[in-house]
Order: structure tokens, then sequence, then C-alpha cells
């Protein structure tokens, strides 16, 4: 039974004037392009095709908003570090990954997603620490967990986990598999209603 069934798209923002208004509560979707983010907002929500998935990275190109009950929604922000685009085009996504996480009043929650095989990079890091700067909850998602045998997800989760410390939950995640998808639905549940 999906989590997020009233789940719908609202509005692509390509500049914050665009956003829907900032009201009710709101969590971020977040990652490099080519971290499985579409695919594991897809998963969580229960919906095969909310946020459109690419073989190719770097398709969300815009603030993509999804409508939520009791007026909340989920916000899947542009991939970072990856997408073959013009350096313009890559100074305004993090003007305006900037800007929405720094001024969003409505955000509650953050969820970096990360390819699991990848390692923290320094776009994770920038995103934790704006996360950190804001007091905002952030939960990294290690997506295609089920790309690793046993041991070296066990390697993985802790290495990741020592250096987010206090300033992030981190945990396995696989939208083919479904590892991990009731602790991702229950993260995003808990800063939407808390």
């Amino acid at each position: 039974m999906p989590q997020f069934p009233e789940a719908q798209f609202l509005i692509s923002a390509w500049q914050p004037h665009q956003f829907p208004p900032d009201q009710g509560k709101e969590v971020a979707f977040v990652g490099r392009s080519n971290a499985g983010k579409s695919s594991a907002l897809n998963a969580i929500t229960g919906r095969k095709d909310l946020a459109r998935t690419s073989k190719t990275p770097g398709r969300t190109q815009l603030i993509n908003f999804f409508g939520l009950a009791n007026g909340h929604r989920l916000a899947d922000l542009p991939g970072y570090g990856y997408a073959k685009v013009p350096p313009e085009m890559q100074e305004h996504w993090r003007k305006l990954l900037s800007r929405y996480v720094e001024n969003r009043g409505s955000l509650a929650g953050v969820v970096v997603v990360m390819d699991s095989r990848r390692g923290v990079t320094d776009f994770d890091r920038q995103m934790l620490a704006l996360a950190r700067e804001r007091s905002l909850p952030a939960h990294l998602l290690l997506t295609k967990a089920d790309k690793l045998n046993r041991s070296e997800a066990a390697r993985t989760l802790k290495a990741v986990e020592a250096e987010a410390g206090t300033i992030a939950t981190v945990q396995l995640f696989s939208a083919v598999a479904k590892t991990g998808l009731d602790q991702a639905r229950g993260w995003v549940l808990k800063q939407l209603s808390g």
C-alpha cells in the first residue's frame, strides 16, 4: 500500500518566484545527477511515474514540486555534479539550490541521495552544510545498495555514518530491491508530521 497515494505533480520552477506558496511542510530530495534520485522518490511515494526517470543523467533541470495531503509537498531538486550542460546552466542550478535551501520556510527536511558505490562527494557535503546551517534534519540515502554484496554494504554504511556523524542519519536503499523502503518512507513522513 503506497504511503503517498495522494502525491501529484504541482509545478516545475526555474526561478524562486515560481515556487508554490511557502506554507505547510516540504521535504526536498537532492543528489548527484546519476544517483537514482527520481527512482528513490518514486519508490518512496509508491508511484512509478511521479518523478520522471531517465537513463541520461541530469534530466531534472528545474525544481519539481509534488503536492501531498494537508498542504504538504515533496520537492525534487536538480541533480548536481554530472550533467553535461554549459557552465552557466550549472551555475544557475547551484544558485537555485542554494536560494531554495537557505530561504524556504516550509522546508522541513532534506534527503541527500547518493550512489552507495561512489562515496560522499563535495557536492553532498555542501548540501549537508546548507542543511546544518538552517538546522534542518538531513537523511543520506545510499542508493543502488542491491549492487553491493553484504560486506561491501556494511563497510559503506559504516564509513558514511562515520563521516556524517550527528549531521545526518544514514541508510542503505535500493529502489529495485525495495531495500530500506519502509525506513526511508518513515523518515520523510516524520519530517512532514513533526
